[in-house]
């Protein structure tokens, strides 16, 4: 009797479990299927929720501890337009062993969609498919290209590419199969450039890579093509992705090495990747089988900095690497690659001295942009002395604001230049 109890009691278990079970299965089905319908939403509420009249309190942030609301009319007023704080600079990040990437010595090239209207696709682009300029973000006034799932998308404002040059960008993507590919980012051949380029990699130079996200993890794959028209490179590796927010994409050439990082890590370095004496343009290429990728704040830089001939041999080095939070003196943990290369410059040198001045562009008040960069200048300083061991009283500080300009003020990339620091040897 004991036997035939003890049955039927794992029977009705059996049958609530897979009730149950069915339950949950559609639920999950259900909540799948409300991702999906709202993919912008889900985009909004990584970097922001929703839109916002002109001055409504819309921006909540974290400073100290304590909320403070910012209206929208601050919040766009530009990178250096910011009301003065009394806040000390600080180190915000640890030193890495592995970034060492350095941009461009010229920014020669921005994108941020600003110029372009919500819905359609940007004018300096072309593409053989579709696509469409998005708000996104606190305000709803930070824009991005939504890419169409299948497609060539390029800027026709990049043309033939130097042997030595930096390209950044934002990426974010959501719900992504496992299925197809991600993003592809290109270097055709410049004349393989065009609207019907072969993305499953056709038999012309160019060196390819794909970035594909699966959650918190995902998949990187290059190839390269050399003048033969054979492909002597192909290889895929593992990434780490940040789910549910804006990964940095930070790619570097220098002749035919080929370096890619995503956020503060690398990913790939091949020696001899691009061909010497060719020209390769660049270009952007999706094939999802769903989900959706999102492009911003694209920045194109050309040359090498050569901090040590500059700073030791020429006594001046300007740098636009080193980045800060808009309005503010926090420096970016993207910055770790040029900053360990000056402290490396002034610890192999402990008897230079060095100046390290603030700039910024002409966006917002000029006293307020003339004390942003003197608090910028002091928090670099405070980053190399506490982080990379260069003593503190070999540093001086200053900042001059937009009254020193190196480039034109009316353009993005011209704004991108201004805003530097500069280490003059004392």
């Amino acid at each position: 009797m004991k036997k035939i109890f003890v049955f039927i009691l794992l029977v009705s278990c059996n049958l609530a479990y897979a009730q149950f079970g069915g339950l949950a299965n559609k639920l999950k089905q259900k909540a799948k299927e409300a991702v999906e319908r709202q993919t912008d939403k889900t985009m909004d509420k990584i970097v922001g929720k929703g839109e916002n009249k002109v001055d409504e309190k819309v921006d909540e942030t974290l400073e100290g501890g304590k909320k403070k609301s910012k209206t929208k009319t601050e919040l766009e007023s530009g990178n250096d337009g910011a009301k003065e704080s009394a806040k000390l600079p600080k180190a915000i990040f640890s030193v890495s062993s592995t970034f060492d990437f350095i941009p461009g010595e010229k920014i020669v090239a921005t994108e941020d969609f600003a110029q372009d209207a919500k819905g359609d696709f940007p004018a300096k682009w072309n593409t053989n498919a579709s696509g469409e300029v998005v708000t996104l973000g606190p305000t709803g006034s930070q824009k991005w290209l939504k890419l169409e799932k299948t497609g060539i998308h390029y800027p026709e404002f990049v043309g033939d590419l130097p042997e030595n040059f930096t390209l950044e960008f934002d990426m974010y993507s959501n719900e992504l199969s496992e299925m197809k590919s991600g993003l592809k980012v290109v270097f055709p051949i410049s004349t393989g450039r065009n609207l019907k380029y072969d993305q499953h990699f056709s038999s012309e130079v160019q060196v390819g890579t794909d970035i594909h996200p699966i959650n918190e993890q995902g998949t990187s794959w290059i190839g390269v093509i050399d003048q033969s028209g054979e492909q002597i490179l192909s290889n895929e590796l593992a990434i780490n992705w940040k789910e549910n927010a804006v990964n940095r994409i930070s790619i570097w050439r220098q002749k035919s090495r080929f370096r890619m990082y995503i956020n503060e890590v690398k990913v790939w370095d091949i020696p001899r990747a691009f061909v010497p004496n060719v020209k390769y343009s660049l270009l952007f290429a999706t094939n999802l089988w769903s989900g959706n990728v999102y492009l911003s704040d694209l920045k194109l830089a050309y040359g090498l900095p050569d901090t040590r001939s500059k700073l030791i041999t020429e006594g001046k080095f300007s740098t636009n690497g080193i980045l800060f939070d808009v309005n503010a003196d926090e420096i970016k943990a993207s910055s770790a690659g040029i900053l360990k290369e000056i402290a490396a410059v002034l610890n192999e040198n402990p008897t230079v001295k060095v100046k390290i001045i603030g700039h910024t562009d002409t966006d917002g008040a000029a006293e307020a942009n003339l004390q942003l960069s003197k608090r910028r200048a002091a928090a670099v300083a405070a980053l190399l002395s506490k982080n990379y061991g260069v003593a503190a009283d070999r540093m001086q500080t200053d900042g001059k604001g937009a009254t020193q300009p190196v480039d034109n003020n009316q353009t993005a990339q011209g704004k991108a230049n201004n805003r530097r620091v500069e280490f003059v040897k004392l």
